[in-house]
């Protein structure tokens, strides 16, 4: 194949290619798509982050605490105070505190949280019984309300009905009046929207709707509230002032929470009650304590822990053998010490070895007696031996021969060691 047709070859090939890759991106369409990875890590953290950032948007202060210990560094002069969490844990006199820092001119935003238990006569809400704010069921009102229904219409059917002195058709023309005007009354009355709650303003021609939950109904037992905001069933706001200062109480708190604020106008009445002030966030009304604060953050490192704890209670309570009889109190024999000592020794260490620390005592022994002992032969040690103690030299060498390998008897073995303790005792 020559250079031209190579040449040609390759520019076949390479406008094939060419054709097709213009043929693929004619076919491609370019598109949009949105993927929603949900909320960001520091809304899940936070269920009040976009409340705090709408105040921030508003030109508000805002800053966030951790409990009402903040209440002894904060001036109650211009500032609301909204606490949004639970107040299970909350002390009387952290309830006293915080209704004295709204006297002297603070505005408190607090849920109520207790239903009010007419038995006991209080709930378990310390500021709502200090406030005389009470809450209730709205079902439960339902049902007293209709129980005064049939009471009335009872009391209303043993009156007797007296005739209307009236003629007939003076009276038919006033109820047909009558009729007009309570359905033009009723048409401006209707509620259109009896599920959320309407807050009507002065100077305003339509109210403020909030999605607070129905279920739920504060009650002023006390008659000092000045303002109020109800649904078609119940009131869910109340305010009243409190020495200089100002308290508000809602049935709930989750219209401000980051999934519902942007509902109605719940954003609106969180600018309303906090417009003109700086504001304080309080999620955690009492501080957790250590262990609950452990269980949230550590479980598996308390779970190891405790598991570790009763691995060491059941080693230690373990037995390992049978109990031992309660040891005599009586003193031993110096004897039955050696005796004991010994048969230890015989145990552990065997023959071999006792033989051999009684032979290195009695060369110790020599070496102390003549000079250089350690440096004649075997049978000059011998000699020497047998001149210092005057034993044959026969005696000495049966005596300080090494150990045979095997076992001695009994009898051979307490021969041994009885002249080897005759020689040491002759040196």
């Amino acid at each position: 194949m020559n250079r031209t047709t190579r040449f040609a070859m390759g520019s076949l090939v390479a406008l094939v290619i060419g054709l097709l890759a213009i043929y693929v991106l004619s076919q491609l369409q370019p598109y949009e798509e949105t993927i929603e990875h949900g909320p960001a890590p520091e809304a899940k953290a936070d269920p009040f982050l976009a409340a705090e950032m709408f105040l921030r948007q508003r030109k508000l202060t805002v800053s966030r605490a951790d409990g009402i210990s903040v209440l002894r560094q904060l001036p109650a002069a211009g500032q609301t105070l909204m606490l949004l969490s639970g107040r299970e844990d909350m002390t009387p006199r952290q309830a006293r505190q915080v209704l004295e820092w709204t006297a002297k001119g603070g505005h408190l935003v607090i849920v109520a949280e207790s239903i009010w238990d007419e038995e006991e006569g209080k709930s378990d809400d310390l500021l709502l019984d200090s406030l005389g704010i009470q809450q209730h069921l709205t079902e439960d009102l339902d049902a007293e309300e209709a129980g005064d229904g049939e009471t009335s219409e009872e009391q209303n059917s043993d009156e007797p009905v007296e005739e209307d002195p009236l003629d007939d058709e003076d009276s038919a023309a006033e109820e047909d009046l009558a009729d007009a005007v309570a359905a033009q009354v009723e048409a401006e009355d209707e509620d259109r929207y009896p599920g959320l709650t309407k807050l009507y303003l002065e100077n305003e021609d339509a109210p403020a709707y909030v999605d607070f939950d129905t279920e739920y109904h504060l009650y002023d037992a006390k008659n000092r509230a000045h303002a109020w905001a109800n649904s078609g069933e119940a009131t869910h706001m109340l305010q009243l002032y409190h020495g200089d200062g100002l308290v508000t109480v809602l049935t709930d708190a989750w219209i401000w929470q980051n999934e519902n604020i942007d509902q109605y106008d719940n954003a609106w009445l969180l600018w309303y009650l906090s417009q003109d002030s700086s504001v304080t966030l309080i999620y955690n009304a009492v501080r957790d304590n250590l262990l609950s604060q452990l269980l949230d953050h550590y479980p598996a490192a308390l779970t190891a822990l405790g598991l570790l704890i009763a691995l060491l209670l059941w080693h230690v309570g373990l037995r390992h053998g049978p109990l031992q009889g309660q040891p005599s109190h009586a003193r031993r024999q110096l004897e039955e010490h050696l005796r004991g000592g010994a048969d230890f020794l015989l145990r552990r260490s065997g023959q071999s070895h006792l033989l051999h620390s009684l032979q290195r005592d009695i060369q110790r022994r020599a070496r102390h007696r003549h000079p250089g002992f350690e440096r004649l032969p075997v049978a000059d040690q011998w000699q020497v031996l047998g001149r210092l103690t005057r034993i044959p030299t026969s005696a000495i060498s049966q005596a300080m021969r090494p150990a045979p390998a095997q076992k001695l008897s009994a009898a051979d073995f307490t021969r041994q060691v009885a002249n080897l303790q005759t020689l040491r005792n002759a040196l």
